[in-house]
């Protein structure tokens, strides 16, 4: 088999798996259907590495497919774009997503929906892969755009909830928001650059660096500055970034491994890998970069303050995500891209162990997702418990774990750089280490450690108010199926196909910082795929400074984000576990800030409010107005009023008497003689 036959088998074996299933899935049975798309997941996850592999040696591929059409001189084809960049994300999305297909398994075995959901998650690999392998954008917002899709039929995936149908719909919606701004960025490329493959494009970008367009007014805009804002207005979207973030927590409605594929590890990465894709773009625009770091940090800052106030245990994780995402988006807007797809990878790794943890935890509880019903489960769930420990580590920045590496050197490159709004960015990642420890260790700490807050003897009660509807759609597992078995007794540790996951994403949680930072971050790792400018490199500044990973982690436990960190955790283990009286005390004395974090900054509500309800009163209006009077009562009811109205005028012309006809006849003869003898 050639290279060139390889790429095209990687995102085709999933895309065969999920067909397969989906179309035969009952016929098939659970077994056949579930190791169909495991196989399909596992043959490109190999076939990643390979590839990955022969990049790394030096191999590159940018060609097309095929021609899917020409006009003029504008062709728009299906091609693969390989080089290290590409290669790196086509690892982790497979990695993780082979690691979710297996944990599968165990957590959706008593759903009646299995092979469906099954069909849907390899799908959504198959989206996934096209969309980092294009080589030019017709391609990446066609696997943008089926990503968006999937996510949404698997958010709503219990689709007999009321609760889930609203999450898949504000996602959706949400995203249509950023989409709208990613396909103005692309309608500007064409009609500037004539031609959608990046190779074209990024040759011809410097080209365009001076060029000015009206948007309205005599005012003159740079036409790569707003190209490229538009652009990362469909990052905002796709990676949940203020203000387009709200569809995310909502998301946590979907099964927990989605929750690890889509919305941790693959997904809501897309609008990084997009921005960094795009690098030799954004680099000839500080105000493009200025308005992607002020943005990033926002969301690192304010969505990592969201994670203290939630006691859901999938929302802690969940508003982690939106934090972290904060930060890879700082990196790329200080021009750091290799440090933000850095973290990406490591961030793939831990988060998406801490959503699977988070799985097997409420699978162990019978459907218990509130962290105020755990404790204890240590001593039950050995297995869980040290691997959310590693995953805590990492996403709490303690060395030798992977996200040490990634953060530290984020917050390094910020303040190396010297993009307009980089200071408040600095503030902003710094602030969020010990936010981040905080909330890390808070959900530590209450589900594993200290007093059981369960009945050891039996099903804990529920907390979630949606536990009715999900019995009622006929999930007898409810929102997450027990994966033992059974509805009670005391909680357990998951069997081998949810644990065997966990420990696999364990391993890459704690080298992959120690092991890639050097040749990422300071070494020719990327290649050509990545541009960035002199003026820019704060990477090559910090470059000068590297003295090996030793040297860096002794640097790293002696700087403020270290100390910031551990006083985190150690902020975490006092008011959990030694002083468990002192948050409820913190609460009622910060009242109001509690309530604004409990109701997320009230976006939640504006949204409802503004956009929600001023499209439902618009509606209304148009319902009342256009439709009911004006279509209704004026063209329909008054062409029918009309009508009636002539028939009735000229009925009296049809009387039947004969004399009647003639004196019109009479009258209509001199009328026309009238009218010939003037002309």
């Amino acid at each position: 088999m050639t290279m060139q036959q390889l790429y095209l088998l990687i995102p085709l074996a999933p895309l065969a798996g999920a067909v397969a299933v989906g179309l035969f899935g009952p016929k098939l049975g659970r077994g056949l259907s579930h190791w169909l798309c495991i196989l399909g997941v596992a043959v490109a996850t190999v076939g990643s590495i390979v590839v990955w592999r022969d990049v790394m040696a030096g191999a590159r591929f940018n060609g097309d497919v095929y021609t899917w059409l020409q006009s003029g001189s504008l062709k728009l084809a299906i091609g693969f774009l390989i080089d290290p960049l590409t290669a790196t994300m086509m690892v982790v999305v497979t990695f993780v997503s082979l690691m979710v297909h297996v944990y599968t398994i165990g957590y959706m075995a008593e759903d009646p929906g299995y092979t469906r959901f099954f069909s849907y998650i390899s799908l959504f690999t198959f989206s996934m892969l096209m969309l980092v392998m294009s080589n030019n954008f017709v391609q990446l917002f066609f696997g943008w755009e089926a990503v968006g899709l999937v996510s949404y039929l698997l958010i709503g995936f219990w689709y007999t909830r009321p609760t889930a149908i609203y999450a898949n719909l504000k996602a959706f919606l949400v995203n249509r928001v950023g989409d709208f701004g990613f396909l103005l960025g692309i309608g500007l490329i064409l009609a500037w650059f004539g031609t959608l493959d990046y190779a074209q494009v990024f040759a011809r970008a410097g080209e365009f660096e001076g060029a000015k367009l009206n948007l309205w007014g005599a005012a003159e805009w740079s036409l790569l500055t707003v190209t490229c804002i538009c652009l990362f207005v469909g990052a905002m979207g796709k990676s949940a970034q203020v203000p387009l973030h709200v569809w995310l927590p909502d998301s946590m409605e979907g099964p927990t491994p989605i929750s690890a594929l889509i919305h941790a590890a693959t997904m809501v990465t897309a609008g990084i890998f997009m921005v960094a894709r795009m690098s030799p773009l954004f680099e000839l625009s500080d105000t493009a970069l200025s308005f992607v770091t002020v943005i990033g940090a926002t969301t690192a800052l304010f969505m990592a303050f969201l994670g203290i106030v939630q006691n859901d245990i999938k929302r802690v994780v969940a508003y982690s995500t939106l934090s972290q995402l904060g930060y890879m988006t700082v990196a790329l807007g200080v021009s750091a891209y290799s440090a933000a797809i850095f973290h990406l990878m490591t961030h793939a790794f831990f988060k998406a162990l801490l959503f699977l943890c988070a799985g097997s935890v409420i699978i162990a509880l019978h459907h218990e997702q509130d962290l105020r019903k755990m404790g204890g489960l240590r001593r039950y769930m050995p297995v869980t418990w040290i691997t959310a420990l590693v995953g805590s580590l990492a996403l709490a920045g303690v060395p030798p774990f992977a996200g040490f590496f990634s953060k530290d050197a984020i917050i390094e490159a910020v303040h190396a750089s010297r993009i307009p709004g980089h200071g408040y960015a600095y503030f902003a990642v710094l602030a969020g280490v010990f936010i981040t420890a905080f909330y890390s260790f808070r959900l530590l700490f209450l589900a594993f450690h200290g007093k059981a807050r369960f009945d050891p003897a039996g099903q804990a009660h529920s907390h979630d108010e949606h536990a009715a509807d999900r019995h009622d759609a006929g999930h007898e597992a409810g929102d997450e199926p027990d994966a033992h078995g059974h509805h009670g007794g005391p909680p357990r540790e998951s069997p081998w196909v949810v644990t065997l996951p966990l420990v696999l994403l364990a391993i890459p949680s704690v080298f992959t910082g120690w092991t890639y930072i050097e040749p990422m971050l300071f070494g020719d790792y990327f290649g050509g795929a990545i541009v960035v400018r002199p003026e820019h490199a704060v990477l090559w500044e910090m470059k000068n400074e590297w003295r090996g990973v030793a040297a860096f982690v002794q640097h790293g436990v002696l700087s403020l984000p270290f100390w910031l960190a551990l006083a985190g955790i150690a902020a975490a283990w006092y008011c959990y576990l030694v002083n468990p009286a002192l948050p409820a005390r913190i609460k009622s004395a910060i009242g109001p800030v509690y309530t604004l974090l409990d109701n997320k900054y009230y976006f939640d509500r504006f949204n409802d409010t503004v956009f929600a309800g001023g499209a439902r009163r618009l509606g209304g209006f148009l319902s009342r107005v256009g439709d009911a009077t004006v279509i209704d009562g004026f063209f329909v009811n008054g062409s029918a009023r009309l009508v009636g109205w002539a028939a009735a005028m000229l009925r009296h012309l049809q009387s039947g008497y004969v004399y009647h006809y003639a004196f019109a006849m009479i009258v209509g003869f001199f009328a026309m003689l009238t009218w010939w003898v003037g002309r």
